[in-house]
């Protein structure tokens, strides 16, 4: 049987199981998205659905009001959330919001992730702020969210988790990996006297690297 935008949703499920693999999300909890390519709309993960029992069909298709395009499952809670990311920024594509234990532990303390760790920088553009306190699964979680990745390919929200939001799945998978070593890095840093921030003419040097040189061109 034929599933409508099969390949996204493929996409979607397999970087869930990575993301449960990886240990940055436990049982059901955390969500992943992604623009569905030359359509208005993006593929999000369901509700409540074990990451290793996702299919395809379960993946939901939204358009960008919040409307169900396609599927039977009940979407993440956190819909809005990523809404709000893909209208105030055409840069992102692909959206991994986790709960991983070290950047759980920045969120619950509320402090950011200085921008002092080179792969940190160049993949978020800097240190990973903030965002205000909002309940869960509001339109203004999506407002405190949008607010704190200015700028960012990811923020901490507060008392809650990690959001990273990049050009890709492959790559906002990578970004969530990485802020959540560099918030363990953190934690271990401060033990050992505090944390030596890179100057922001650096940082804006290996961001404008990592963008536009590292890697295979």
């Amino acid at each position: 049987m034929h599933i409508k935008f099969h390949k996204i949703r493929e996409s979607v499920i397999n970087t869930g199981i990575d993301m449960l693999n990886s240990q940055l999300v436990v049982g059901t909890w955390g969500n992943i998205s992604a623009r569905v390519p030359d359509e208005d709309c993006i593929a999000i993960t369901p509700s409540g659905v074990d990451y290793n029992n996702i299919i395809p069909e379960d993946i939901i298709i939204m358009d960008m009001d919040g409307n169900i395009i396609d599927g039977d499952k009940k979407p993440s809670i956190e819909y809005n959330l990523h809404l709000a990311i893909y209208k105030a920024r055409a840069d992102v594509n692909a959206i991994v919001h986790t709960h991983s234990t070290y950047c759980t532990a920045m969120a619950i303390a509320r402090k950011s992730i200085p921008g002092a760790a080179e792969d940190l920088v160049q993949i978020v553009g800097g240190d990973v702020k903030v965002s205000e306190y909002v309940l869960p699964g509001t339109k203004e979680l999506g407002e405190a969210a949008v607010k704190a990745l200015e700028g960012r390919n990811a923020c901490i929200l507060a008392n809650h988790g990690c959001l990273a939001a990049s050009r890709n799945l492959k790559e906002t998978l990578k970004t969530a990996l990485i802020v959540e070593k560099s918030a363990k890095a953190t934690i271990y840093a401060q033990m050992m006297g505090g944390v030596v921030e890179l100057s922001q003419d650096d940082i804006d040097f290996m961001r404008d690297f990592y963008l536009n040189k590292y890697g295979q061109r």
